[in-house]
């Protein structure tokens, strides 16, 4: 088994801890930077008992680790969340804006309510106290299981997707810009599954290929 190059903690959650802010939600993302899909947030409120778990974030895990550790995040939180911002979204927030929207979704969603938040970056806009540090989801337990969760929701989509858009290869490059799928969309031309405001799509819809938009 691979073993993860860093190791979360609890610094941040601490930090909320101290001021009497017990429901920490971490928060994370995938998906941000794929061409076709949702971007998918997950928040995810621990147990505040400081005690070690396997979580680790989800890009230093192999699938089947990642599977197995979301598991447990479902198992072991206090409450969970999961929303999606779907192309269409994209396109019309652009990705920033529809991430932190899915991302305040996913808050509402948590019972109960989130005290405080630690985020990968994601400056939300919030009244909740929030550490929004980069490369949060390897250093923080609430983030790295947030980011588990985020992924392997979004994987588990993407192979429905796959199905349902078939020739795209979304269960193999789950809609990032790997060279099959730009093979694919100069083949099939563009879906409704596409982000559209993207500059792989946009060039691409402004081809003759555009004709065959499904």
């Amino acid at each position: 088994m691979r073993v993860p190059s860093v190791t979360p903690d609890w610094a941040f959650e601490r930090q909320h801890w101290r001021r009497g802010l017990f429901r920490v939600a971490g928060v994370d993302e995938a998906g941000r930077g794929a061409w076709a899909g949702p971007v998918t947030v997950a928040a995810v409120i621990l147990p505040g008992l400081a005690q070690d778990y396997p979580f680790r974030d989800s890009k230093q895990l192999s699938a089947a680790q990642r599977e197995e550790f979301a598991a447990e995040v479902r198992r072991v939180a206090v409450t969970y969340a999961v929303e999606y911002a779907w192309p269409e979204e994209i396109d019309r927030l652009n990705i920033l804006g529809a991430t932190h929207t899915a991302a305040l979704r996913a808050l509402q969603k948590l019972n109960p309510a989130a005290q405080a938040l630690v985020t990968d970056y994601l400056k939300l806009r919030t009244e909740l106290p929030i550490l929004a540090p980069p490369k949060a989801d390897a250093l923080s337990y609430s983030v790295a299981a947030a980011s588990l969760l985020a992924k392997t929701a979004r994987d588990a989509l993407m192979h429905e997707l796959d199905g349902q858009y078939p020739g795209y290869g979304f269960a193999a490059h789950k809609g990032y810009g790997a060279p099959a799928h730009r093979a694919a969309l100069q083949k099939l031309g563009v879906s409704e599954m596409h982000r559209r405001s993207y500059a792989p799509i946009r060039a691409l819809l402004m081809t003759d290929d555009s004709a065959r938009l499904l």
